[in-house]
C-alpha cells in the first residue's frame, strides 16, 4: 500500500465517523419530538420518511443519520 493509498484510506475512515446511522421507532408523536430535537441542535443530516411497522401495530420507523462530531 501506497503512502497515497494509507492517506486517502484514513480520510475515508475519518468521514464515516462523522455520522451515525440508526433506526427509530416509536409512536409518530414521539418520533416528531426526537427529530425536532436532533434538528435544533445541528445534528440531523437525514431523516427518511415514516414507515408502519405493519400489522395492528401503530408505532412508525424512521431512519435517522445524525452528525456525531
Amino acid at each position: 500500500m501506497t503512502t497515497r493509498d494509507r492517506t486517502q484510506a484514513r480520510a475515508n475512515n475519518q468521514r464515516a465517523n462523522q455520522y451515525t446511522e440508526m433506526w427509530v421507532v416509536g409512536s409518530p408523536e414521539d418520533l416528531a419530538v426526537m427529530l425536532h430535537a436532533a434538528s435544533a441542535t445541528g445534528r440531523l443530516v437525514f431523516v427518511s420518511a415514516p414507515q408502519r411497522m405493519g400489522g395492528d401495530d401503530t408505532r412508525h420507523r424512521r431512519y435517522l443519520r445524525l452528525r456525531s462530531t
